[in-house]
C-alpha cells in the first residue's frame, strides 16, 4: 500500500524537509504524487520494505534506532548518522538498481554494517 501525504511525513520524519518518503510497514509514505513515481526512491523504500520483513519488523525498527543514535553520538549530525545506518547504505547504494530485489541475497544488509562511511 502507498499513502501520499506530506501532512502525516512532516510529523513522523519531525519536520524534516528533506524527507521525502518512509517505508513504515506496511505503507510506504510519500511526500507527493511526483515523488511516489519516482523509481529510484519507490525502489529505495521497497528495499526497506524488504529489510524490515527479513527482520520481522520490529527487530528492524529497534536495530535501526540502535544504529541511528550510536552514529548521532558519534559523528555528531543527523546527517551523518542517518546515512551510517546500514539500512540507509544498502538502500542508497542500490535504489537505482530496479532489479536489485529480485537478485538480493536474503538478510543482505548485514554485509552493509562493515561497510563504513
Amino acid at each position: 500500500m502507498i499513502i501520499i501525504s506530506a501532512r502525516l511525513l512532516k510529523v513522523l520524519t519531525l519536520n524534516n524537509k528533506k524527507a521525502v518518503a518512509m517505508s513504515l510497514w506496511p505503507v510506504i509514505i510519500f511526500r507527493d504524487r511526483k515523488t511516489a513515481e519516482n523509481q529510484p526512491v519507490r525502489n529505495h523504500e521497497k528495499i526497506h520494505h524488504r529489510q524490515q520483513l527479513e527482520l520481522l519488523i520490529i527487530p528492524y525498527y529497534i536495530w535501526y534506532f540502535i544504529e541511528y543514535w550510536v552514529g548521532r553520538i558519534k559523528l555528531k549530525t543527523h546527517d551523518k548518522a542517518y546515512r551510517n545506518v546500514s539500512f540507509e547504505k544498502e538502500a542508497y547504494a542500490m535504489q537505482h538498481d530496479l532489479d536489485y530485489l529480485k537478485r538480493r541475497p536474503y538478510l543482505n544488509s548485514l554485509k552493509w554494517l562493515r561497510k563504513s562511511t
